[in-house]
């Protein structure tokens, strides 16, 4: 590890006066520390954001939306029985994710801003554009059977590993963000980046802004009865998902008034199928629309290695959250485990 400086201001104010170039802000450092360790990052500077006030609660909105601020723990929100009740998919991938201790540190603005866990990146003895560019991907022609399926490059076939990111972005949640130019904010789903040409660039963020706040506006709500986080992954616990879906429908007079579908693993961001929704808009919830509704999120989907099964688990995977989702939130089938709406303590699924 590098050496660097450490610094923890006060304020937001602050933090920014204390940014320069290679600073890295810190929060539980639940990712960064270890790439530190690694040597896949090197900052010069660690501001430590953790005593800022204000950045960690959950606040409910006049207007019915929430507003989840960036030092939040991923189990104070998960476990928040307003909010599992709201966002019971959001809970549910929260709860999907790492290990207790680690959701017990881990903090939403972090899991959003969280990097790629794939082992190139880490090695710093390989080639990686996402680390050095124009260096090459030696993932491409490596081991890369978990690597994208959706949006990737000749540069980078990297994923994107958050569980929290998939819910959010299917129901359409606004990133707040402050930086020394004045505060804006954005659609979650324009917050990630695709490697495209410039893989080194994985957010849409300027030097020196900050997550200050995520927001769900009050019509995600609209699924709550009818919303599951499914989550493929190589073991029952503490691992990155595979492929991973969420997936809300709204039910009116037998047919679909609304449909949300994101998918996780398959690409460098969390991807959402806006496409697959508009298909079942209208449409009798059926297996034969759900289906349909796969093959479209799944059209452009080309493996990058040797991992061309994941096109078809995620296309099994969809059909498999919109019908869970159907069936509907409460304890209408055994969730993940830890899930807020398990039916037993524990209890897992097959795909």
């Amino acid at each position: 590890m590098n050496r660097f400086d450490y610094v923890r201001p006060a304020s937001i104010a602050e933090a920014f006066a204390a940014f320069q170039p290679a600073s890295h802000y810190l929060a539980a450092g639940t990712n960064l520390v270890d790439l530190m360790k690694g040597g896949a990052a090197r900052p010069k500077r660690l501001i430590d954001i953790t005593r800022i006030p204000g950045l960690d609660r959950i606040e409910w909105l006049a207007d019915g939306s929430v507003r989840i601020g960036a030092l939040v723990r991923n189990s104070d929100l998960a476990y928040d029985e307003r909010f599992q009740k709201s966002f019971p998919s959001v809970a549910e991938a929260l709860l999907s994710g790492a290990s207790p201790q680690l959701r017990n540190a881990a903090t939403v603005g972090g899991n959003l801003m969280q990097r790629t866990r794939c082992p190139y990146f880490y090695d710093v003895a390989s080639a990686c554009n996402r680390r050095l560019p124009r260096s090459g991907c030696d993932a491409i022609g490596g081991e890369n059977r978990l690597h994208a399926i959706l949006g990737w490059s000749d540069e980078c076939i990297a994923t994107h590993p958050s569980d929290l990111c998939v819910p959010l972005v299917a129901l359409d949640a606004v990133v707040e963000v402050e930086g020394p130019k004045g505060a804006r904010e954005l659609p979650l789903d324009e917050l990630h980046l695709l490697p495209h040409a410039a893989p080194l660039r994985e957010t849409a963020l300027t030097p020196g802004e900050l997550i200050v706040a995520v927001r769900l506006p009050a019509q995600a709500a609209a699924v709550a009865r009818h919303a599951r986080y499914l989550k493929v992954r190589e073991r029952t616990s503490f691992a990155f998902a595979v492929v991973s879906v969420a997936a809300g429908l709204e039910l009116a007079d037998g047919k679909i008034r609304t449909a949300r579908i994101a998918m996780g693993g398959v690409a460098a961001k969390p991807w959402r199928s806006r496409e697959a929704e508009a298909a079942l808009v209208g449409s009798p919830p059926t297996a034969e629309a759900f289906a349909r509704a796969a093959e479209i999120a799944l059209a452009e989907a080309k493996p990058s290695g040797d991992n061309a099964f994941k096109i078809e688990l995620a296309r099994r995977l969809v059909v498999r959250a919109l019908s869970s989702a159907l069936e509907g939130t409460p304890q209408a089938m055994p969730a993940l485990p830890g899930s807020p709406i398990a039916s037993v303590s524990g209890a897992i699924h097959a795909v």
